[in-house]
Order: structure tokens, then C-alpha cells, then sequence
């Protein structure tokens, strides 16, 4: 069951990413500071939940929240500064983005490049275990999608409007069949990703 964070007395922004293990397109990261005693049943760890409900309770954080960022790091940052660095810089943006500062922030894993002047806590799986990352992983997740369905449009080959650019067999062999998009990540081999499993 989700809940608060117990341990800080004031604004505490919960942060997540998407995107970090596809092989073609942004990273997605966002921001969001929840209001005391936010609940709502569908709210969980955006891979847990349906698409459907994902958008449902996008418009409610949009709505409800005390704030909310979104930021990405596009195919070609990645390709420079390495995902898990463009990762940090698309949370970096979603901060930025907050009209409210929060004292802390809750990093869902176990790495984070120091955001200056906030502190921050990593919690691995804590987007299963705290309200605000939740909401934080249901906006990166959704707006990441609109995202990949807008170039699916550009590109329909890849199968993108279903498989996101994740390393799905579609999507695998129609990169063996057509090569890559000019939105794959250069920087990504395709036998690694499978081998690691992302």
C-alpha cells in the first residue's frame, strides 16, 4: 500500500523516469509534490497499472497535485552524456519545472546526481512504496508515451505506438529488417540490450 513519506516536515517531491531502457527515442523524467493525505485507488507503480487507469490518474495529479514537472533528454543527449547521466538531467528538468521548491526529493533507485540546494533520498522500488513517486512515475510513463506515439506516426515500422521503443521481438527484428530510425540510440547496441535484459 502506498503512503506518505514519513521523515520531512516539508515539501517532498517524488521523482521517476521512463524510457531509460528503450532502445530508440527521450528519456522522461517528472517531478511531483502531492498535497497531505493524497490517496486515490488507483494510484501504484505505473507498470502495475493499466493504460487506461494511467491516463485517468494523470489528469488527477495534473489537477490535484501541489506541483508537477515534466522533463526529457532526447536520442541524441543520450548518445552523448549516457543514460544514466541523461536520466539525472531529465529529473533535473522536471525539478526545474516545479512552481513549488521542494525540501527533499524521493529518487526512485539507487543513484542521483545531486540537484543543488535540495536534498535527496534514493529508495529502490520506491515507486512502489510511496505516493508522490508514484504519481511521478504515471506522468513520465504517459507523457513518454504520447510521446512515442507521435513518432510512431513518423515511423509505423517499428511497431512504437505498442511497444514504446522497448526490446520487444517486434520491435528487435524490425530493426534487423529496416536498420535503425534517426531516432535509435546510437549509443545503444541491440545484442548488449538483449543480453542485459532492459
Amino acid at each position: 500500500m502506498l503512503t506518505e513519506y514519513p521523515f520531512s516536515e516539508g515539501p517532498v517531491a517524488g521523482c521517476d523516469e521512463a524510457g531509460r531502457g528503450c532502445l530508440a527515442g527521450p528519456v522522461f523524467a517528472a517531478a511531483v509534490i502531492l498535497p497531505p493525505g493524497f490517496t486515490h485507488p488507483l494510484l501504484n507503480d505505473s507498470k502495475k497499472m493499466k493504460e487506461s487507469d494511467r491516463q485517468i490518474l494523470r489528469g488527477v495529479i495534473m489537477r490535484d497535485s501541489v506541483s508537477w514537472g515534466v522533463g526529457s533528454c532526447d536520442h541524441h543527449e543520450i548518445d552523448r552524456i549516457n543514460i544514466l547521466n541523461a536520466s539525472f538531467l531529465a529529473m533535473h528538468r522536471a525539478v526545474q519545472n516545479l512552481k513549488t521548491l521542494p525540501q527533499l526529493l524521493l529518487i526512485d533507485g539507487n543513484r542521483f546526481k545531486p540537484y543543488k540546494g535540495i536534498n535527496h533520498t534514493c529508495i529502490v522500488g520506491g515507486d512502489g512504496l510511496y505516493s508522490s513517486i508514484a504519481a511521478a512515475s504515471v506522468l513520465a510513463k504517459t507523457f513518454r508515451d504520447d510521446f512515442m506515439n507521435e513518432l510512431h506516426n513518423e515511423y509505423p515500422q517499428y511497431g512504437w505506438d505498442r511497444n514504446k521503443a522497448y526490446a520487444t521481438a517486434a520491435h528487435t527484428e524490425a530493426m534487423l529488417r529496416y536498420g535503425r530510425s534517426p531516432y535509435h540510440r546510437k549509443s545503444f547496441r541491440l545484442k548488449s540490450q538483449l543480453e542485459l535484459g532492459i
